[in-house]
């Protein structure tokens, strides 16, 4: 069989959030951002935007916004990745049409920036790039659009912190659930065997404990739980509305 050098990239990911002081330069970052235009898009819509930060000072406030995330500062670039339906609005005025803005449009839009996200990663770690994603860039979104000079009907859906890493920082990889969990065949399979999930917590338990890291014995079940239990982003909806996406379907207009 034949060797894959992209599913070796993948195969090996780990999250980086340490980097060395080495920048990248234009040429790569062009270069990753130049194929992962290539991604799919919804009926061509192409319903993203990517913004390239490199400004120190912008990096340490969206560092704060995010929850005081260090790398997300330290990183020599990062990247915003928005659902825009900015553009498609005014593509819609240039032929006297009125955008439908609803639910799917959102999903649309925001599927659109998670899929060139994902290729931006994949290709950035092939070239030997570390990077991580920072969905917290969703606590204060209306903040991070001022900062990033986002108009009505965009808004940045997750970052991500790109580097070289720090070799001696390169965490060890986090076990993932089982493939038969995820991986379902023809159709979706309704049995959630309690010894898998127990199997998958022990598993995890002892990488945390590997790290040092003393956790519940329910590793990953427990912190869903958790995590769960309590509302996510309460206000995202009202806010994201708020910024021109019409989630809640009413009026269907932008």
């Amino acid at each position: 069989m034949k060797v894959s050098s992209t599913l070796t990239a993948q195969n090996q990911h780990v999250t980086i959030r340490s980097f060395t002081q080495e920048g990248i330069s234009e040429e790569m970052l062009t270069q990753i951002l130049e194929a992962a235009r290539r991604s799919p898009t919804s009926s061509n819509m192409q319903a993203y935007s990517v913004i390239v930060v490199r400004n120190p000072d912008v990096k340490q406030e969206l560092a704060v916004l995010a929850g005081n995330q260090k790398h997300v500062e330290t990183c020599p670039v990062f990247l915003a990745f928005c659902a825009d339906l900015h553009r498609l609005k005014t593509v819609c005025e240039l032929h006297d049409a009125e955008m439908t803005n609803n639910l799917e449009t959102f999903i649309i839009s925001t599927i659109d920036a998670s899929l060139v996200g994902m290729s931006v990663q994949t290709g950035a770690e092939s070239m030997g790039l570390g990077a991580v994603m920072i969905g917290a860039m969703r606590n204060h979104p209306r903040e991070v659009a001022a900062l990033l000079g986002l108009p009505q009907h965009v808004y940045v859906s997750f970052g991500m912190c790109l580097g070289w890493p720090d070799r001696d920082k390169i965490p060890p990889q986090k076990p993932r659930l089982p493939a038969d969990l995820v991986i379902h065949q023809e159709k979706y399979d309704m049995t959630i065997p309690k010894s898998k999930i127990e199997a998958h917590n022990t598993e995890l338990a002892q990488h945390y404990a590997n790290l040092g890291k003393n956790l519940d014995v329910a590793a990953w079940s427990g912190v869903i739980a958790r995590n769960l239990s309590r509302p996510l982003r309460p206000d995202l909806q009202v806010t994201l509305e708020d910024m021109g996406f019409n989630i809640s379907g009413v009026g269907e207009r932008a």
